[in-house]
């Protein structure tokens, strides 16, 4: 078959669930791990076939809506591969960018003790490790089969990190203490699952996004508290847009002054960072 007639089936079955750009995007990426063929060589060989059977078997699970991270089983995060599964949250590019906010705090500075709480595929530990010049690197989850994909991204991408299963919410406080905490921890509201893609409430674990209506802020709440007792000197948080103020009361509840918020690219307000001491 035809690379660029699949393309066009892609375009026409994909039509109501995706924008044009996406399946674009999509398409390609699958093109370029099935086929090792990228948009470049179809460009410069319009006629050029593949089998097409593994992309015929791929849009069918597209439409399910499932997502291509996970018809794949990767991804590429802050410039580095991931291996992605059911287990663990698919990387945004909102935590990139929270990735990139604490590698351009804490550039100068080697040996940080760092904690990444809720690591799921392990994508900011291993990427601040990576980056960061001799960082001792902890992450923790409580799940088990997430703990299991991150330590083998950390093995692809070779850097070392301490992984261990905890229960965030069953913690008093840390033996070590750290740096930096960052989390990007279960912030959706149940209320907002009618504003949440299909592909994401499908397949994503539910476990790594959704919190109680009447409690949205129990992981950021118990999180700060950890911070407190064992004296962090930073924490980093992805936020939900619309959980600003409701943060801003809890940092007041806390008497912590030094704070700051900030936009994605996007112009939402997707983090936060508290200097403790």
């Amino acid at each position: 078959m035809r690379v660029k007639d699949i393309l066009l089936e892609f375009q026409t079955q994909l039509g109501p669930i995706y924008e044009p750009d996406e399946i674009s995007a999509v398409f390609y990426s699958l093109l370029s791990y099935f086929y090792q063929i990228d948009r470049l060589k179809v460009a410069l060989n319009p006629d050029i076939s593949v089998s097409g059977a593994k992309l015929i078997e791929a849009l069918s699970n597209l439409k399910k809506h499932q997502p291509w991270q996970y018809i794949t089983g990767e991804t590429e995060f802050y410039g580095l591969p991931f291996k992605v599964d059911e287990h663990t949250l698919i990387p945004r590019p909102e935590t990139e960018e929270l990735v990139d906010w604490v590698l351009k705090d804490s550039q100068n500075i080697s040996g940080l003790k760092i904690l990444d709480i809720g690591t799921g595929s392990g994508a900011i530990a291993i990427s601040l490790a990576f980056h960061l010049n001799q960082a001792d690197m902890t992450a923790v989850d409580f799940s088990e089969a997430a703990l299991s994909k991150a330590r083998q991204n950390a093995n692809l991408n070779q850097v070392t990190i301490r992984f261990k299963q905890r229960d965030i919410l069953k913690m008093r406080q840390c033996k070590m203490t750290y740096d930096i905490i960052i989390s990007n921890p279960p912030y959706v509201r149940e209320q907002e699952r009618s504003l949440m893609a299909q592909n994401v409430l499908s397949y994503e674990p539910e476990t790594a996004l959704f919190v109680p209506d009447n409690q949205p802020l129990m992981f950021y709440d118990k999180i700060i508290q950890i911070a407190l007792n064992q004296k962090t000197a930073i924490i980093y948080f992805e936020i939900n847009e619309f959980l600003k103020t409701d943060l801003e009361i809890l940092l007041g509840h806390h008497n912590l002054q030094n704070f700051e918020f900030k936009k994605d690219l996007f112009g939402k307000w997707r983090m936060l960072k508290i200097r403790l001491r």
